[in-house]
């Protein structure tokens, strides 16, 4: 019974993307698998993916004698550690809480042959079926200010019985099986672009081109626009509301990457007035600083009229089921923490949580890292918890790609939907 057991959660798991551990609070995500699901035409690649683990290792430049001397001066003059502060006192107290139910959850994948073989055939599940798609990576966030006019093409693909009335346009009949479009223009700023169609969409800005997954869409701008997507009335609102936001890091290598913000403006975010009538699930995004946990408990959360639920942890892990980094690092640690809370809504304007349903705490979610700022798509794991609709209403709050089924706002909601970051599916080798 328990081989039976077994081979049925592995089938769920090559099917949905997510492995759920016995008598644990973890599980393990395939991000790629998730994605997979919710498209038709084109696919995302592992290796493109998980590009940042699954690079070949090359082999280093012996380091010159005068590098060697740099090295031995530098670590001559390391100081003694010194003693921790207050608030980093309290980091290290939460981490150490922490810290055991994160080996646990370690150890149940480095216990699961079944998932760690799956890890490995990874890489090579990407070389057959599929043809890489053409791209280039474009920034938008000053485009917005510089050409506020830009547009985007649309292709949408219609269903079979109106494909005499829309021909395929000539420059994409290379796409892969498309039958039949049609083209929308439409402004690329400050304007929700839907694709409301069952089948993946192909936007066009500046040559570049960017897949859309099916029934969704993305408002592109900053933040003074955020309030343009407050719905009329608060039955039309959202039930499921996640946010990453861009925090400022010390780091100059992330800043290369993306712009980051002041705390004080994620203050401003209309979070009361996008929550639907009957309430919403909050899921924020945090990282290991202590100044940011406190923040969002003393501050944010009282600003937006969010009450605590519960804390899920992201334990980032390579392709062998290794964590990227020692657990124990004390400026880097190798797990993210998502903070759930409950946005009452019209309906249930208190503070009390009991009309909701409660969110188990210490729930672990472990992952292969995508690229930098890239988090794994885990909206399967909070559906159960999400008050009012179902399927609930999703937005996702400075994203920077789209999934199925939500709105996507942010200044750079199409960086992971550039074409490079896709294979075009075929049916044979």
């Amino acid at each position: 019974m328990e081989g039976k057991h077994n081979s049925e959660k592995l089938s769920w798991f090559y099917e949905s993307g997510v492995y759920s551990f016995d008598d644990s609070n973890a599980v393990f995500v395939d991000s790629v698998r998730v994605l997979n699901r919710f498209y038709h035409r084109f696919s995302v690649s592992p290796s493109i993916y998980y590009s940042r683990f699954f690079k070949t290792q090359t082999t280093l430049n012996p380091v010159s004698p005068t590098v060697t001397s740099s090295l031995a001066k530098r670590k001559r003059k390391r100081k003694e550690p010194r003693a921790l502060n207050e608030r980093e006192l309290i980091a290290v107290q939460r981490h150490q809480e922490s810290r055991p139910l994160l080996l646990a959850a370690h150890e149940c994948l480095l216990k699961s042959t079944e998932v760690l073989n799956a890890l490995k055939a990874l890489k090579s599940e990407s070389s057959c079926s599929a043809r890489e798609c053409e791209g280039g990576q474009r920034s938008f966030v000053n485009l917005g200010h510089v050409t506020p006019q830009l547009e985007v093409t649309l292709s949408l693909r219609l269903s079979d019985t109106d494909a005499d009335s829309h021909p395929l346009p000539s420059d994409l009949q290379d796409f892969p099986s498309v039958q039949c479009c049609e083209q929308k223009v439409v402004r690329a700023f400050n304007n929700l672009v839907a694709n409301d169609t069952q089948d993946d969409a192909v936007a066009e800005i500046l040559c570049n081109r960017y897949i859309i997954p099916r029934e969704s869409c993305f408002y592109m701008s900053d933040l003074g626009q955020i309030r343009n997507l407050i719905p009329a009335h608060a039955d039309s609102g959202f039930n499921l509301i996640m946010v990453d936001p861009p925090w400022e890091n010390a780091s100059a290598h992330q800043k290369s990457r993306y712009q980051t913000l002041p705390n004080k403006y994620f203050l401003s975010l209309p979070i009361k007035q996008l929550t639907h009538t009957k309430g919403a699930l909050v899921a924020l995004w945090v990282t290991n600083r202590e100044k940011l946990r406190s923040f969002v408990e003393r501050e944010l959360f009282p600003a937006w009229g969010v009450s605590y639920a519960a804390t899920f942890y992201w334990l980032k892990v390579k392709e062998n089921g290794s964590l990227i980094c020692d657990l124990d690092l004390f400026h880097h640690r190798p797990y993210e923490c998502l903070i759930l809370g409950y946005s009452p809504g019209k309906v249930n304007k208190t503070d009390n949580l009991s009309q909701f349903k409660p969110v188990k705490n210490d729930r672990v979610i472990m992952s292969i890292p995508g690229d930098y700022s890239r988090k794994p798509p885990i909206a399967d794991l909070l559906v159960e918890h999400v008050p009012g609709l179902k399927p609930p209403r999703c937005i996702d709050l400075f994203a920077r790609e789209i999934l199925a089924g939500w709105v996507a706002w942010g200044n750079e909601p199409l960086y992971f939907q550039d074409s490079k970051y896709f294979v075009k599916k075929i049916d044979q080798c």
